[in-house]
């Protein structure tokens, strides 16, 4: 409704597209808790099969697909974002015909 609201929306849009940019260069920071907590067991599980020798097949995709999964999330955050700013801008925009029609500028 507001503008305050719009710009607000605005910056959350930007900083989840950064936060989306980051993750898929491979960055941590973006991630929560239980994201960041499956990649470090599965980097501590990968290091210690490959110190004993053996291979880290499945531990590479358990990073992979929390990987993945952060992105899927981050991604679903900015289409509801996006979905909530065209309804802020379509509620304000019916808001602004009602006045006008009613002689009210």
């Amino acid at each position: 409704m507001r503008n305050a609201d719009i710009r607000r929306l605005d910056r959350e849009i930007l900083a989840t597209q950064k936060k989306l940019e980051a993750v898929r260069r491979g960055e941590w920071w973006p991630l929560n808790g239980s994201e960041r907590r499956a990649m470090a067991r599965s980097l501590a599980a990968g290091g210690y099969k490959v110190a004993r020798g053996r291979s880290a097949g499945r531990e590479e995709q358990r990073l992979d697909s929390t990987a993945s999964s952060a992105e899927v999330r981050l991604n679903a955050e900015l289409t509801a974002l996006h979905g909530e700013r065209q309804r802020l801008l379509t509620e304000a925009a019916k808001t602004k015909a009602a006045k006008r029609s009613s002689g009210w500028f």
